[in-house]
């Protein structure tokens, strides 16, 4: 899932910057530390890819697995969860939380990818009032229809729309249904009459294509949109105001990005929490599935319906998601490897500590 529905990000080749520069790691060092393990709410600058930001935190926090939580495009900036450790299993339970945005949405012109980074074409007409902006903001809240922008990662008859488009050809693209859940502009610009320029806060589902928004708004006008800037604001629990730039990581490196990371299960409040003792710590490590603490129904009064939860050591961390039904509860997702021979288990990062109700 991206920013925008996975816009493809190397229409053109770009260089990550001097912010996303190669780090010269020591190698003994990487390959002897235990990775980190927790979730890292990056700001993401303009410039370079989602991918550009995770090979960096992975060279700086000298950790294999390391991903992300929804694809920033490279002109857009903004939050940007990066999954470390035992984190990046559980990235599937992100890939559907909400999204919020600041767009900024320039009228007057279309672009042929629909942002700025397209070829502009200026449309002829009356210029765009803001009270007829506001006015046409109304039919663009909750459940809407929008066709995805020909440069994006959907794929059509097995092709990517983008590889369509850049070969000259005019991808048919199904319209998909999506929810604006708010929608609000914030600021006006007409310093040029011809082309206003207006600041909308969107908070959205996810897969909405906020390029997609600004092109069928200017539509709805009567003239044409294309958007200029767009920043994430939120995504799911993981807000602007949390994030950490990344010039403000380079220098502490494996340490500063230790200090910054959350829980594995932080944003993960809606799944109800069942903690086992150390005799069902070992069974989850195994693979199987261990006795409801709750009882049949689980405390949800239901035992036939499945649903599932963060499966917890009594006092610590994650060490599971599970899922529970009928008086038990069964392993879907292992965060702790099976036992050795030693009786050792890895631990390392933030797995074993639980992330507190709203953090």
């Amino acid at each position: 899932m991206t920013s925008e529905g996975g816009r493809r990000t190397d229409r053109r080749r770009r260089s990550p910057g001097p912010t996303v520069g190669r780090v010269e790691g020591d190698r003994a060092t990487a390959e002897s530390a235990p990775d980190l393990d927790g979730v890292l709410i990056v700001r993401k600058p303009v410039g370079p890819t989602s991918h550009d930001v995770v090979a960096l935190v992975r060279r700086l926090a000298t950790t294999r697995r390391v991903g992300h939580g929804g694809t920033l495009d490279p002109f857009a900036s903004g939050v940007l969860p990066i999954f470390l450790g035992h984190a990046t299993r559980i990235v599937e339970y992100h890939m559907g939380d909400r999204k919020a945005y600041r767009a900024t949405v320039c009228f007057g012109a279309s672009s042929a990818t629909d942002d700025l980074e397209g070829e502009l074409t200026p449309v002829p007409g009356p210029p765009v009032t803001r009270s007829a902006v506001g006015s046409a903001l109304d039919g663009f809240r909750g459940e809407i229809v929008q066709v995805p922008p020909a440069y994006s990662a959907v794929k059509v008859a097995g092709r990517r729309a983008y590889a369509l488009a850049r070969a000259g050809k005019a991808p048919e693209i199904a319209p998909r249904t999506v929810t604006i859940h708010r929608l609000e502009m914030t600021d006006w610009d007409e310093t040029d009459a011809e082309r206003p320029i207006a600041i909308v806060e969107v908070e959205c589902s996810a897969g909405t294509y906020v390029r997609a928004l600004a092109r069928d708004l200017g539509v709805a006008l009567g003239s044409a949109a294309y958007l200029g800037a767009l920043e994430r604001t939120a995504s799911g629990p993981f807000r602007i105001e949390s994030a950490v730039a990344l010039d403000d990581l380079r220098p502490g490196g494996r340490e500063a990005i230790a200090g910054h990371l959350l829980p594995v299960d932080t944003g993960l409040d809606a799944l109800a929490v069942v903690e086992i003792d150390v005799a069902g710590l070992e069974a989850i490590r195994r693979g199987q599935r261990v006795a409801d603490p709750a009882g049949p129904g689980g405390g949800t009064g239901d035992e036939d319906v499945p649903a599932l939860v963060r499966v917890c050591e009594l006092g610590g961390g994650l060490v599971a998601i599970g899922r529970r039904a009928g008086g038990w509860v069964a392993p879907v997702k292992v965060l702790v490897e099976a036992p050795t021979a030693s009786g050792a288990a890895r631990s390392g990062g933030h797995r074993g500590r639980r992330a507190h109700p709203g953090a």
